[in-house]
């Protein structure tokens, strides 16, 4: 492909200004009607590349194939997916790219603040250990006052900017590809509405990873957990003996929680960790929501039994007081389904060694749409986009990145086309 005039970064810079940020209060499908806007928009690119059954269904959801264009009748079908939400965390409005050309590997200042005298933005080197092999290379930012969105619309230029390549280059031979873009990946409904006999495929692909090179295959399982405190109310001028206070309860609780483990900010590699996410309530009852993480279901169980010690071990302080303990599974680690089926591992390992990258193999701390997906009937690792700091106003991408996992679809199409 080194002749090829790649459209990833004309597509991506288009799609970062288009605000699709998802909204995790909302009851919608999707919970915002602004993410069909981009999905509109791909819909009307990829109708112009030719695939004409592209669609977008009502719960925001694009569905097109990539015809087979080979002989061979047992080609699987293979889908790449990638998301068109942008997380509820920063603003996704107003986003103004940058492109920092052949990046001389010094701190990059963005130049746009919220407020006259606030300072600016930095993306220092010695906070993003990636940056390192970026020098030379065309690095993409916002402008310092929002995301950029390169989580996940990087992924999408680049499967989108395959498709082309496919569409152009019929020597290419493959077996039949179903693109799919969904909404709300970032607030974990990304494939509630998938309809997976639809979509017809046999193994997927979410393009939804960050470093050059990387395959992840291996998620955390997720757990949600609601802790809904029914304290005592009562008039505070009469409350002597009697008030029990659910939002100071609800305080108790969580100064309970360890303060040098089991939290994101003190775990890493392989370590889980209970996460408070939320607090709403009043006197009378609180609500209390968590994230439990671990990469074991069994580790999973030892997170919830322990936060349910602690929460009875505060209400000891409340005789009258009492609180009811839901858990709700999330998804659960990928690498439990792809064990089973190892060849769209090993497949897109040796896509990534033909488009001259050393392939590495990552656990996410993290899921993915593929993790559902996996347990869904289709079995789904991740593979790289480029996209680094997502989630803050130092996201990045550089150029040279995402014209790789251009490259490396391309050829996973083809490899799994020689294997059938």
């Amino acid at each position: 492909m080194h002749d090829y005039p790649f459209t990833v970064t004309d597509r991506f810079l288009h799609y970062v200004q288009i605000d699709t940020q998802s909204d995790p209060h909302a009851a919608t499908n999707p919970s915002t009607e602004k993410q069909k806007d981009l999905s509109r928009v791909l819909v009307a690119e990829l109708h112009a590349m030719g695939i004409q059954d592209a669609e977008l269904d009502p719960y925001g959801y694009v569905y097109a194939t990539i015809p087979a264009n080979t002989d061979k009748e047992n080609v699987p079908v293979i889908c790449f997916c990638s998301h068109v939400d942008t997380s509820p965390d920063v603003t996704g409005a107003g986003v103004k790219p940058i492109i920092h050309q052949a990046w001389d590997g010094s701190d990059i200042v963005l130049p746009d603040v919220e407020n006259p005298g606030d300072l600016p933005q930095v993306i220092r080197v010695a906070d993003h250990p990636d940056l390192a092999a970026q020098v030379g290379n065309d690095i993409i930012t916002a402008s310092g006052t929002t995301l950029l969105g390169a989580d996940n619309k990087a992924g999408v230029a680049e499967i989108m900017d395959a498709a082309h390549y496919l569409m152009t280059h019929p020597e290419v031979k493959h077996g039949k590809i179903r693109l799919l873009f969904t909404p709300d990946e970032e607030i974990g409904r990304g494939t509630d509405k998938v309809d997976i006999q639809k979509l017809g495929a046999d193994y997927g692909y979410t393009i939804d990873g960050e470093a050059l090179g990387t395959l992840e295959d291996e998620t955390f399982s997720a757990d949600g957990v609601k802790i809904t405190i029914q304290g005592v109310s009562t008039h505070p001028g009469f409350a002597k003996g009697k008030l029990e206070n659910a939002l100071k309860i609800a305080a108790d609780l969580l100064a309970a929680l360890p303060k040098d483990q089991l939290s994101p900010e003190t775990t890493e590699g392989y370590d889980g960790f209970v996460h408070p996410t939320h607090l709403e309530g009043n006197q009378d009852k609180a609500v209390l929501q968590f994230i439990v993480r671990d990469f074991t279901e069994q580790g999973l169980l030892e997170k919830e039994h322990y936060l349910q010690d602690v929460t009875k071990q505060v209400l000891a302080g409340y005789p009258n007081s009492s609180a009811l303990f839901t858990s709700i599974e999330q998804y659960r680690n990928m690498k439990q389904v792809l064990d089973q089926h190892p060849a769209v591992v090993d497949n897109a390992l040796e896509a990534i060694r033909r488009s001259g990258l050393t392939p590495a193999r990552r656990s996410i701390r993290g899921g993915t749409d593929g993790s559902r997906l996996s347990f869904m009937g289709l079995p789904c690792p991740n593979i790289f986009a480029g996209e680094h700091a997502f989630h803050s106003r130092l996201e990045w991408v550089s150029v040279q990145d995402m014209q790789k996992a251009v490259e490396v679809i391309v050829n996973l199409c083809q490899v799994w086309e020689e294997g059938a």
